[in-house]
């Protein structure tokens, strides 16, 4: 059983996601992510709870869906979906959202390309839940995949903690084989090259490779999705700040 989206988030919430797509230019789509969460399920990203599973998976969710809109293009493409998927995603998971207007989310993807395909198809080969979700993710991370920040970053989450726990419940299999905690990204790859029967390394020991760091150096940061709170909190300051001065100088 799913639990419905909290009842503030309804207001006109169809036109504010719609509208989100229209947003041209950076310094515009910079607060899109927060505000798309927000939408999505009644609380900033970095407020959710996520103690139990089906919050954690509502969670993730949304954070792949607020991220995708942060970036240029159709919001279903850059999540990984096609249109009938993100749709019935969106009535399972989002269902106010949904009922409020998501007639916009139609606009079917791009085509996979074949790397898309290969690592969703390595997911799926080692899915470990039932149910439509766990397809919809591998699809989701594996087009995520394809952007240049560490993955956990590029699917909207906190850390990388969080990318580690959804591999681990949804995809377990892959994710128990990945013993030396090599960077998620490097570690699909490397899966996918062993299961053609190729090596993708030019030594055999990982300690004595040149780009050791690449595949397994620290993958902290913070999310995409966190600095926007920051940014506003600063903003709020500085009228208090300026005012705080001026008195000084008087």
């Amino acid at each position: 059983m799913t639990t419905a989206a909290p009842r503030e988030q309804s207001l006109d919430t169809g036109s504010a996601l719609h509208a989100f797509e229209q947003l041209d230019t950076p310094l515009d789509r910079k607060h899109v992510g927060t505000a798309a969460y927000r939408l999505l399920t009644g609380c900033h990203p970095t407020d959710a709870s996520v103690d139990d599973d089906l919050s954690f998976d509502r969670h993730v969710l949304a954070s792949i869906l607020a991220v995708a809109a942060m970036e240029e293009g159709a919001m279903a493409a850059r999540a990984g979906l096609a249109a009938a998927d993100l749709v019935s995603l969106m009535t399972q998971w989002f269902p106010v959202v949904c009922g409020s207007g998501i007639a916009w989310f139609t606009q079917d993807k791009d085509t996979d390309d074949d790397e898309v395909a290969m690592v969703r198809d390595l997911l799926l080969a080692h899915r470990s839940s039932e149910g439509d979700l766990g397809r919809c993710l591998a699809a989701m991370i594996a087009r995520r995949a394809m952007e240049p920040n560490h993955l956990w970053e590029d699917l909207g989450l906190r850390d990388r903690s969080e990318l580690t726990r959804l591999l681990s419940r949804h995809f377990g299999p892959i994710a128990a084989r990945n013993t030396q905690n090599m960077r998620w990204k490097r570690f699909f790859y490397r899966a996918l090259c062993e299961s053609d029967g190729f090596v993708m390394c030019t030594t055999p020991v990982c300690t004595e490779c040149r780009d050791f760091d690449l595949c397994f150096g620290e993958e902290s940061g913070e999310s995409r999705m966190a600095d926007r709170r920051r940014e506003a909190a600063l903003r709020a300051t500085l009228p208090a700040i300026a005012a705080s001065a001026s008195r000084s100088s008087e």
